[in-house]
């Protein structure tokens, strides 16, 4: 996530290490690197010269702490203005008045719009104890309507009925209505992806507005687009009662052009961030959080936010005394594997880490989740017995394992003995303090 602007920021301030003080010289050579790295990020042009403006000005117009170098005064100055760039504090989606609460989803073809819708259902349940109801609109794509059926199938949540070429207005209208008499508090009504410009179109989505007046409408926008998500944020906003913005493809998003520019150029908050194709990878947007990110200060909060969602307490509980009897089995290294794919990609999580991605510049992160696929596989593969005593790991079993996951015996070989060395080390520890898990399979 905005890897080439976090480099672009690192570059310039090791620059300003080593300077004795903040000048009007070092701060004009520091903001022209600013600006092009923002550019090159494909900022909107206008937010860029507001922005360096804003950080010149207080930087020629503080004091410089004595305790701060430099650079970390100048870090400070960089991300309070980029955390008022991307918002100043998160907004919460407000679900008050009466129900049911009606949200429409908005958008261009192709950003994402049903997947969000539930992405978005998922959240609602598990964070804010609501009970939705789905109502596919997108009725000229029977594909849509099946895949929200599907979806939500998933979720364990109801959808309403919808016949593909029916009249999206009476859709929305009756979907509502069915909400109310099944008790839903809350409606997603996933529309057509459409085009600004077609009129017709965005006429259509005005009178699904007027037919259901919707307490919230979203517009969903593909971060990998840049300025072109800007462009159709301006669009959208421009015939309808947008509240807010869901980014989709965030995790994808080198450059954030899109991210640093919406709430500037459109006025309207980023809301979630859709950080995965998982149906749990949406998230509330937070932009002093990306705002540490992108300057490589890293994202405690996210992280320890993901490993609460993912890792179970009382498996947790059950897994540290295991390991304090030194009876930690592979299965329990797979429950683990398993949890920590739930919270993301490693290079996303290890991105979040403060000092990780100066520790790591340069390290091939590229095929860290294919190796914690292939060492799932490798678990996968083997017999309960196994699973639960590696001693009986012969040359022959170690050989069928292999042949079953799709790797080598070199590959079973290495699995089984970091999992060995581990046990001992952890053998040696007994009721002290646990040591460190083993580096993340990859990075060698």
């Amino acid at each position: 996530m905005f890897d080439t602007l976090g480099e672009k920021f690192d570059s310039l301030l090791r620059k300003l290490q080593g300077q004795g003080k903040i000048t009007e010289r070092n701060i004009e050579d520091a903001l022209r690197d600013v600006r092009l790295a923002l550019l090159e990020a494909d900022v909107n042009v206008a937010v860029v010269r507001d922005f360096v403006e804003a950080v010149k000005k207080d930087a020629l117009g503080q004091e410089v702490l004595r305790s701060l170098t430099p650079e970390q005064h100048f870090v400070k100055l960089v991300h309070r203005e980029l955390v008022h760039l991307l918002g100043d504090a998160p907004v919460t989606l407000d679900l008050g008045g009466p129900t049911p609460t009606v949200v429409m989803l908005v958008g261009l073809n192709g950003s994402g719009k049903t997947t969000t819708t539930a992405k978005l259902a998922r959240w609602l349940r598990q964070e804010r104890g609501r009970a939705p109801y789905l109502v596919p609109a997108d009725v000229q794509r029977p594909a849509a309507i099946e895949q929200l059926h599907t979806l939500a199938s998933q979720l364990g949540l109801p959808v309403h009925p919808t016949a593909a070429g029916a009249d999206p207005v009476a859709v929305a209208r009756d979907g509502v209505a069915a909400a109310r008499t099944q008790g839903a508090d809350t409606v997603l009504i996933d529309t057509a992806g459409r085009q600004t410009v077609a009129d017709d179109l965005m006429a259509e989505l005005e009178r699904m507005v007027a037919a259901v007046t919707p307490r919230h409408v979203l517009l969903v926008a593909d971060a990998m687009t840049g300025q072109d998500a800007v462009a159709t944020a301006q669009g959208f906003a421009g015939r309808l009662p947008v509240s807010g913005v869901v980014l989709t493809k965030i995790e994808g998003d080198a450059r954030g052009g899109a991210a640093l520019s919406l709430r500037a150029v459109t006025g309207k908050p980023i809301v979630f961030a859709g950080t995965g194709e998982r149906l749990d990878a949406l998230e509330p947007f937070y932009p002093d959080r990306i705002a540490s990110r992108i300057l490589g200060m890293g994202d405690v909060l996210s992280l320890i936010e993901r490993a609460e969602k993912a890792f179970d307490r009382t498996q947790a509980e059950a897994i540290e005394k295991k390991l304090r009897k030194n009876d930690f089995t592979l299965e329990d290294f797979r429950e683990q594997l398993r949890a920590v794919k739930k919270m993301g990609s490693v290079a996303d999580l290890l991105g979040m880490i403060p000092g990780m991605k100066k520790l790591l510049k340069g390290a091939d992160l590229s095929g860290a989740d294919g190796e914690l696929k292939r060492v799932e596989a490798i678990i996968d593969s083997m017999t309960k017995a196994e699973r639960r005593n590696a001693q009986i790991l012969n040359a022959s079993r170690r050989k069928r394992i292999a042949d079953g996951s799709g790797t080598s015996v070199a590959e079973v070989n290495r699995v089984i003995k970091q999992f060995t060395q581990t046990k001992k080390v952890l053998k040696k520890f007994g009721s002290g303090p646990l040591p460190p898990m083993p580096r993340f399979p990859g990075l060698r």
